[in-house]
């Protein structure tokens, strides 16, 4: 567990508030006997294979321990039966957790009464199931505006958040229509409405898109990173898809087992896996897609030092999160190095030629 421990603290620039999400050590075991296989776990050190020979239980979620900083968006990634769709149900208490301590903002979940949870669920956390989890009986606004019905809005503030939030979501003008009438992926953005339409801080995403076909799931992709930024969300977001997880996650971690076995940046999953699987995982991921600008870039005053003669200012800028694939083709361009800027437009780095290939061959700078 070293491994996950030295990764509890998210990496995000200027980002001093408190954690939106804290799980310490969860575990969850199934089975008619889950609670003694529990104090067996802790007490003997019990391994899964030992669980399910001693007690018939299964688990689920093994000594889980994350923190999710206010605004991430944070990726769990792992294959069918990994654990990860049982995690995500732990934060808003939708499974019960065998151990361990759960805080949202700062609230201990599992002192919460079945009311208070209720208006956790309703309020502050919100969820959006890969199945879509729609009425069909109700219209597509009477859908979404469901959650702000359940706090018990009047009609009037229920329709017009309705109606804003499926403006967000590109459906505009298909409030009256009941979702049969819908496409698949129309229907995961009254989902995804829905729970805008909340207004939670935090959003639990279990694998939204993986029933859609690619071109589908790639805009909305698109679409749901616009929005999540854009409204500063809290973010978990389960899918069994490493280059989902890549394109979406701020961090991405790993599960195998109900274990977490690496959680860190995209770039550090691809370019410096700590596990075996995890480097099989990441084994055919091309680095052009997830190494950055910032990562190969070297500071300003090296590049300065080591040509006095060149002003910085002059030289065409990218972005320090440009991606090493849209840098290469700059480099066919022109052979002149690249100023590399941070989201104020303050130039914080230089990109030369040798730097790309260094970040070709061994995915850049530590």
């Amino acid at each position: 567990m070293d491994a996950v421990s030295a990764n509890l603290n998210p990496k995000r620039s200027g980002s001093a508030a408190p954690p939106a999400i804290v799980m310490n050590g969860v575990w969850k075991v199934f089975g008619p006997r889950a609670p003694e296989a529990m104090a067996s776990i802790l007490r003997d050190r019990l391994d899964k294979q030992d669980v399910v020979k001693r007690f018939g239980c299964v688990v689920g979620v093994a000594d889980v321990s994350i923190s999710v900083a206010p605004g991430e968006i944070f990726c769990v990634m792992g294959l069918s039966g990994s654990g990860k769709s049982t995690l995500i149900r732990h934060i808003n208490r939708l499974l019960e957790p065998s151990a361990g301590e759960i805080f949202v903002d700062g609230e201990n979940i599992m002192t919460k009464t079945p009311a208070e949870l209720r208006t956790i669920r309703s309020r502050k956390v919100s969820m959006v199931f890969q199945s879509f989890g729609l009425l069909p009986h109700r219209t597509v606004r009477d859908n979404v505006a469901l959650p702000l019905e359940i706090q018990a809005a009047s009609k009037q503030k229920r329709f017009d958040v309705a109606e804003a939030a499926l403006a967000k979501v590109n459906l505009s003008g298909w409030g009256d229509r009941y979702c049969h009438e819908l496409s698949g992926g129309m229907q995961q953005r009254v989902g995804l409405a829905r729970a805008l339409a909340a207004d939670s801080a935090i959003l639990l995403m279990d694998e939204p898109f993986s029933a859609l076909d690619p071109l589908i799931r790639r805009q909305l992709q698109d679409e749901f990173l616009e929005l999540s930024r854009s409204m500063g969300k809290t973010v978990v977001f389960i899918t069994h898809d490493l280059d989902e997880a890549i394109r979406i996650g701020d961090r991405i971690a790993i599960m195998k087992d109900g274990v977490i076995i690496q959680i860190d940046t995209p770039e550090d999953i691809v370019t410096a896996p700590r596990h075996d699987y995890v480097a099989k995982f990441v084994a055919d991921i091309s680095r052009l897609k997830v190494i950055t600008a910032g990562r190969i870039m070297e500071p300003v005053s090296g590049f300065s030092a080591k040509n006095p003669q060149s002003d910085v200012r002059s030289l065409r800028r990218v972005v320090a999160q440009q991606p090493l694939g849209e840098l290469v083709e700059l480099a066919a361009q022109d052979e002149a190095p690249l100023a590399v800027t941070d989201a104020e437009g303050t130039i914080v780095g230089v990109v030369d030629r040798q730097l790309l290939l260094d970040g070709l061959r061994k995915g850049g700078q530590s």
